[in-house]
């Protein structure tokens, strides 16, 4: 990405939008994925319906690994003047509440890791533990 990056309309980017003619937007960020329609491990549906819009919010729900993002810049076509995005597609990107879900999830997401560990152990310490004492109670009769 040279320091003189070519400023594109949506209108532009939206032309874009066919099997042999692949652009997107991610992150205010025009990239040509034409030649990695056949390599992305989604499928190129998953390319081809971001086309038309502004793929940033469907791009990071995916959670793509950083290797997939450095991948990205060999694509890199221009930027997209945030101008000409349509108003819904300002709307949809709001950074704050998203930041403020992901932390929610966060916290969900460990407590329930932990019950995933928590609840098999205490089922198996129940077992061993009723399997010693009807041991010894029955060896206490004898």
């Amino acid at each position: 990405m040279g320091s003189t990056s070519k400023i594109l309309t949506f209108e532009d980017v939206a032309k874009h939008n066919h099997k042999k003619d692949c652009w997107i937007i991610v992150n205010n960020k025009v990239y040509d994925v034409t030649p990695f329609l056949d390599d992305h491990p989604g499928g190129d549906e998953a390319l081809l319906s971001a086309t038309g819009k502004d793929a940033t919010a469907d791009f990071e729900d995916v959670g793509h690994s950083d290797s997939a993002v450095e991948i990205m810049e060999k694509y890199f076509v221009g930027e997209v003047d945030t101008a000409t995005l349509p108003s819904s597609e300002v709307k949809k990107n709001p950074a704050p509440p998203v930041q403020a879900t992901t932390l929610n999830n966060q916290s969900s997401g460990i407590f329930l890791k932990l019950l995933q560990y928590l609840v098999p152990l205490l089922i198996l310490g129940s077992a061993f533990a009723l399997q010693y004492y009807g041991k010894r109670s029955k060896s206490n009769e004898s």
